[in-house]
């Protein structure tokens, strides 16, 4: 039932905050405005990830006390609200923040799941009698890899309404059910947790959006679930139970995966913002907003309902 009440309380925390952090973002102008790239037509108010990010560090901390899970989700996640706000209110008036200060800061809160001993250590293949530990500047360097790609991924599948936070629902329930396979009780609760945050979100984000979660949110629900991976699932993993949060991610992996294979190709910056994401593709092809979530919360399910597959076949 512990889980139950986690995901109860995190679906409150959003539910009551979301209108709260909405009007005082309309009253300062805190939107993100219509552009030749952006697909809403009328501005959006962009604070949703401060109430998400409030659903699940009160949740974890109800719950999980000053673990280091708990530390490693708070004080990354206080870094990237921060700096996506800052991303944010650039973007409220017209203007782009610079890339540099939010590499720096990515890279930085990859770092902190390691300053709080949760890393990859190694890989069993194909059981944990023929582990192979890696060096600790390994095992360091492949977490901090993995972070900051889950951070950036979930941002770049944030373009339209409904899109980040339905999948991270999808996701973070397969990492729930991840972890109490493999008795990870502490990665569960985060997990639903966050599931029940982006389900009270995605109440006021579906299409048409009335709040959109920034990238101050965006961001820290690719953190959050890249922690959650390392601790539940990857922290000493075999072969096969990689594929399991490969798989639970794997729609924003994929994504990225394309779009920049598609930006190398045509000679642009990886960083730079267009409308080369599946989403846009999709859209393009002449399918409605609600069409195209729908078709991508499937693809997300397929892949989740395969990664379970893959646990049951390991136990």
């Amino acid at each position: 039932m512990i889980y139950m009440y986690a995901m109860v309380s995190a679906f409150a925390v959003v539910i009551v905050l979301v209108p709260i952090v909405r009007q005082f973002a309309l009253r300062t102008g805190f939107v993100d405005r219509p552009s030749r790239r952006k697909i809403h037509a009328e501005p959006v108010p962009l604070s949703g990830g401060v109430a998400i990010f409030l659903g699940v560090i009160l949740t974890s901390y109800l719950f999980l006390d000053n673990s280091p899970l708990f530390r490693t989700l708070l004080f990354g996640g206080i870094l990237l609200v921060i700096i996506g706000l800052i991303d944010d209110a650039y973007k409220s008036r017209g203007r782009e923040f610079p890339v540099w200060p939010r590499l720096i800061v990515y890279i930085g809160v990859a770092f902190i799941p390691i300053w709080q001993g949760i890393a990859i250590q190694g890989v069993s293949a194909p059981s944990a009698s023929a582990m192979i530990i890696f060096t600790p500047a390994v095992g360091a360097m492949i977490t901090v890899i993995w972070v900051f790609a889950l951070i950036n991924m979930l941002n770049f599948i944030d373009g339209i309404d409904g899109l980040a936070s339905g999948v991270c629902v999808i996701s973070s329930l397969t990492l729930f059910a991840a972890s109490l396979i493999f008795s990870q009780p502490d990665t569960a609760l985060v997990a639903v947790a966050l599931a029940g945050s982006c389900l009270a979100f995605l109440a006021y984000n579906f299409h048409p959006a009335r709040i959109f979660m920034g990238d101050a949110g965006a961001t820290f629900l690719g953190y959050t679930l890249a922690v959650t991976a390392i601790a539940g699932t990857l922290k000493g993993a075999t072969l096969l139970s990689l594929s399991v949060p490969l798989l639970a991610l794997g729609v924003p992996i994929l994504d990225t995966a394309i779009v920049f294979s598609r930006r190398l190709f045509e000679g642009k910056g990886l960083h730079r913002a267009d409308n080369l994401h599946t989403h846009h593709s999709l859209m393009k092809w002449g399918l409605t907003q609600v069409q195209t979530v729908s078709f991508l919360y499937l693809i997300a399910a397929v892949f989740s309902l395969l990664s379970i597959v893959v646990l049951l076949v390991l136990r």
